[in-house]
């Protein structure tokens, strides 16, 4: 096994992730927009609520079908579209005519998010060698949390603009989406897509050779042969009969995709970024100040993820889980206290430590495990329904969430998230696996 990762494999690497920085900035660039748009179009609550989850209905989309699409077209040409879905959301989101427009753009920028979400840790896990696959496959949710601190900072300096300053923030999304779709045609393309999906193993040992170069061909041949003997081995195995994804075989990883990105958003993330000023200023402080604040999440997060991505395979991805785990339940049960006391004035520190635990446990472990879990043969459906999953509640919550902000109170709702990661612990102490350091085709339950 090399020691050192190529440049070739560390661009592919990295260019692929950022897809996760639009995943990122297109997530959180919507927060400055949010009482803006809700007062020049004067929308009510469900209105603005569907306004503000649309981006994330389309993610739902995107992610149950980027799996398909990226298993029938291949994983390089499906980022490409997805950028080419950034560019066009973010230039129509700054000149929409209502809020009915405006949910047509943000949903084209969502598929792109549920594209990416599905394909780019599935990219990245596909090509990167085990000692390093945590790290270079969390790159995608480094990207994403650097894409929202972007967004946040961005935000918080062209709110000063004026009116229109919305505007700005949401059309700036155009300048990374259009870098990431020139690079995507010079990405290599999956050397195990190759071999499982195209039947192209000369193919897929060329690529592997191209991005481990320290290699001998011998052990570029092992390789290959690992794949293909874990394809045959499920062809044998389905002889006769016609394979399907929701079988006995396949139970305990779709049940681990689905739990992981059910408590990822349960944990109440996505309440957080999308309504980050909201929620502020239901604690007390203008608007911006709240904005200001707005940006401390995302530096805090982008920090958290940094660390979560450094130490991924080091301490493992069930490790990483449990620290985060404790995290959650520490801060939400302070930003219960603190809204339910009036203590408003540290609800900003008691969010930091919250955005902080996820970024170092589920944000950076949820789109590895994920990527890992499956054989290759289901590997574009498993992350496509992990991703789904994902992107369901976190649309649910998004939609909801304005509603709920009128119907209940802000401790009342994070008492909820707090039930929920308590929860949430326990399921990682008895029912997660550590896939850290094994090779993809010799992780099975």
């Amino acid at each position: 096994m090399q020691k050192n990762l190529s440049g070739r494999l560390l661009v592919c690497t990295v260019v692929a992730a950022l897809g996760g920085l639009l995943f990122g900035y297109d997530t959180a660039v919507i927060s400055g927009a949010d009482k803006p748009m809700q007062a020049l179009w004067q929308t009510d609550s469900w209105t603005h609520g569907l306004v503000m989850s649309s981006a994330l209905w389309g993610t739902v989309i995107g992610a149950l079908i980027g799996g398909w699409l990226s298993d029938f077209f291949g994983r390089r040409k499906i980022l490409f579209w997805s950028g080419v879905m950034f560019f066009v959301s973010a230039v129509w989101s700054a000149f929409p005519a209502g809020p009915y427009t405006m949910t047509v753009a943000r949903l084209i920028g969502g598929f792109g998010v549920g594209i990416s979400s599905v394909v780019v840790p599935l990219y990245n896990s596909e090509i990167a060698p085990p000692k390093y696959r945590g790290t270079l496959t969390g790159l995608f949710q480094f990207n994403v949390i650097f894409g929202m601190c972007v967004a946040y900072i961005s935000n918080y300096f062209m709110a000063r603009i004026g009116d229109n300053s919305w505007r700005f923030m949401l059309g700036s999304e155009a300048i990374p989406a259009f870098l990431f779709t020139v690079l995507c045609p010079f990405l290599v393309e999956s050397p195990r897509w190759l071999i499982v999906k195209r039947r192209d193993s000369e193919g897929g040992r060329k690529v592997f050779a191209e991005i481990n170069p320290a290699l001998d061909a011998r052990d570029i041949d092992a390789m290959v042969d690992g794949v293909r003997a874990e394809c045959a081995a499920k062809e044998t195995a389905s002889a006769g009969q016609r394979e399907r994804f929701f079988s006995k075989a396949l139970v305990k990883p779709i049940l681990l995709a689905f739990f992981v990105a059910f408590f990822n958003q349960m944990s109440g993330i996505n309440a957080v970024l999308y309504f980050a000023p909201r929620i502020f200023g239901e604690a007390g402080f203008a608007t911006h100040d709240a904005l200001f604040q707005s940006a401390g999440i995302g530096i805090v997060m982008f920090i958290g993820t940094w660390i979560g991505v450094a130490l991924i395979d080091v301490l493992g991805r069930k490790t990483l889980l449990l620290i985060g785990g404790i995290g959650y339940v520490v801060s939400l049960a302070l930003c219960v206290w603190g809204f339910s006391t009036g203590h408003g004035s540290l609800i900003p520190w008691f969010l930091f430590a919250f955005v902080a635990a996820h970024g170092l446990g589920q944000g950076t472990v949820i789109w590895v495990l994920i990527s890992e879990i499956f054989p290759n043969r289901f590997r574009g459906a498993g992350q496509s329904l992990g991703s789904s999953t994902h992107w369901i509640f976190a649309a649910l919550i998004a939609f909801t969430f304005p509603k709920l902000a009128e119907s209940f109170s802000q401790s009342a709702i994070f008492a909820f998230f707090l039930v929920m990661m308590v929860i949430h612990l326990v399921w990682i102490l008895t029912l997660v696996p550590e896939t850290k350091g094994k090779v993809l085709e010799d992780i099975k339950f």
